[in-house]
């Protein structure tokens, strides 16, 4: 009997992550709703730093020009020690990454995410709140209770809590969330001042008593608007929230607390003591106490239930990773949840997001408290490697079970971030395209390069063992003969080419010789072939789609 089902996707939480979450899934025509308990969005500059793969995430959704008008750019970092400045800190990246650092207030990340969510017409719920849920083989039923104080029970195909440290989903699925708190207590401030650090560049100024141990710390992020910083400093007594009875009943505190919020002269007073030049603060927007944990989840998910965000993995604000992560999570698991509702998903492929995440979100929760605790300087690895990371360009999902092993050889590898490049020419357009412009928008894609017989062969190949979802593009090489393209099948057209008349291409990807490359929706490489074999892209093809009987 068919099962009637109210929604493809429950997304519970309407922040950064829940609201990717819900975009991918609506870009890709999935049914979904979202609800959030707030009545709405908070006004708080919370999460600000915005890494350029997080950036190129936007650009691959169609909505990067947007968030880079809104956003300032992240250029480096002044930093001093006990009032002597200290080597600054300059956020360099190589120049064939195509996006820099940029700071964004998180309520601005809201609405730029909501209003590109609007375009599929699906709003947040707001003032709505899972209460429970319970799962089948076939779906997961949960009770909503709703504005009116109505409760409300649908019936959904999958359900992905994006609902924070406090997470519902993940008590309701009984998952673990190990980890511990920092003992101390900072204060967030939104406020102006009038000093002469220049634009772009944050501070971050502390102090070590005579044990070396931090005492005193104060750190200060752009925000859009002139002289405008967010904040953050250790609290003082009057302000802790240590010994308050208001920690939630899960033991887990982390974030903002609901204290005596810090006042314009609690923020001037530690200015007064580590700013690096005499400055007043004033036009204070909002401030808060918060505290920090780190923990992470034992698995991502269970059945048709999975987790995101900070409902996965809490940690220290160091290096902004914590919502470009989430943001990251959300992404890598829409992309899978659109191939399971068309039954187009190989039956492993969900599982694949816990393989894939997990790791990340481990390595990011013990990076950032190593971090916290010791100072990047604690970290070993050269300047651009560490910068790289921070970056977030280095997150890979190599030994992943949908994706090829890595094998030998120089360039990227499966499990690899797809890299950049420019200098593809087309036949119409008047000026050279980045290869990211090809991948915008797109899902799964068959990149091959070079000429020579067997291109039709591969292209059919990639339509049906996916069931027809696989695009393909060529890329030939600068010197390749001008009608260096496949023919294509009897009604179809052949697919597009693309001349690397840089040389670029090949360089970056390091080729020399015919290669196909799948790239997925969320820009990784799933398979690397040299020679590229219709079998062994089958053989890919055939552990992230489902099985098929078109011929």
């Amino acid at each position: 009997m068919a099962r009637t089902y109210a929604t493809d996707v429950l997304v519970v939480g309407a922040g950064p992550v829940g609201l990717t979450a819900a975009a991918e899934l609506r870009r890709r025509g999935v049914s979904c709703r979202i609800v959030d308990r707030l009545p709405a969005r908070l006004p708080f500059a919370k999460a600000v730093g915005i890494q350029p793969r997080t950036l190129e995430i936007w650009d691959r959704m169609g909505l990067v020009r947007t968030a880079l008008e809104a956003a300032v750019p992240m250029r480096g970092q002044y930093m001093y020690v006990n009032g002597i400045e200290q080597p600054r800190i300059d956020l360099v990246l190589p120049p064939e990454v195509p996006y820099g650092f940029a700071a964004l207030p998180q309520y601005e990340t809201e609405r730029i995410l909501d209003e590109f969510l609007a375009r599929f017409g699906t709003a947040v719920e707001r003032g709505t709140e899972l209460v429970s849920f319970r799962q089948d083989a076939d779906g997961v039923t949960c009770r909503l209770h709703t504005p009116s104080g109505a409760e409300e029970e649908i019936r959904t195909r999958f359900l992905v809590g994006c609902d924070g440290a406090h997470s519902i989903v993940r008590k309701g699925l009984g998952l673990s969330y190990e980890g511990g708190a920092f003992p101390e207590e900072y204060m967030l401030a939104d406020v102006r001042v009038d000093w002469d650090v220049p634009r772009g560049f944050g501070v971050r100024s502390l102090h070590r008593d005579g044990d070396g141990a931090v005492d005193d710390l104060l750190v200060c992020i752009p925000l859009p608007g002139p002289g405008r910083y967010r904040m953050s400093m250790m609290v003082p007594p009057e302000l802790s929230t240590a010994r308050q009875a208001e920690d939630a009943s899960d033991g887990i505190t982390h974030g903002l607390r609901s204290s005596r919020a810090p006042g314009l002269a609690d923020v001037q007073t530690v200015l007064d003591r580590l700013s690096p030049e005499p400055t007043t603060a004033s036009d204070i927007r909002w401030a808060s106490v918060f505290r920090i944990s780190h923990r992470i989840v034992d698995r991502y998910g269970d059945g048709r239930v999975f987790v995101a965000g900070d409902a996965a993995h809490i940690h220290p604000p160091t290096g902004a990773q914590g919502m470009n992560t989430g943001i990251q999570d959300a992404w890598n698991l829409a992309w899978k949840l659109a191939l399971a509702v068309r039954d187009a998903a190989h039956p492993a492929l969900l599982a694949s997001y816990d393989a894939e995440r997990r790791p990340v979100g481990e390595e990011v929760v013990g990076r950032t408290v190593r971090h916290a605790v010791k100072g990047f300087e604690a970290d070993p690895d050269d300047p651009e490697t560490l910068m790289l990371r921070e970056a977030q360009l280095l997150v890979g999902y190599r030994g992943s079970p949908v994706v090829d092993p890595p094998g030998e050889g120089r360039g990227p590898r499966p499990g690899d971030r797809a890299p950049d490049c420019r200098g593809l020419t087309g036949e119409i357009p008047a000026y050279p395209l980045r290869l990211y412009d090809l991948l915008r928008e797109r899902e799964h894609l068959l990149l091959l390069y070079g000429t020579g017989p067997g291109l039709d062969e591969l292209v059919r190949t990639a339509r049906e063992s996916s069931g027809g979802l696989v695009e393909a593009c060529v890329v030939v090489p600068a010197d390749a003969p001008a009608d260096a393209r496949p023919d294509g099948e009897a009604g179809a057209s052949p697919p597009p080419v693309y001349r690397d008349s840089r040389g670029e291409f090949a360089r970056r990807y390091a080729v020399d010789q015919p290669t196909a490359f799948v790239i997925r929706p969320d820009g990784y490489l799933g398979a690397r072939l040299t020679p590229p074999a219709p079998r062994a892209l089958a053989a890919h093809l055939g552990v992230v789609f489902a099985a098929n009987d078109e011929s």
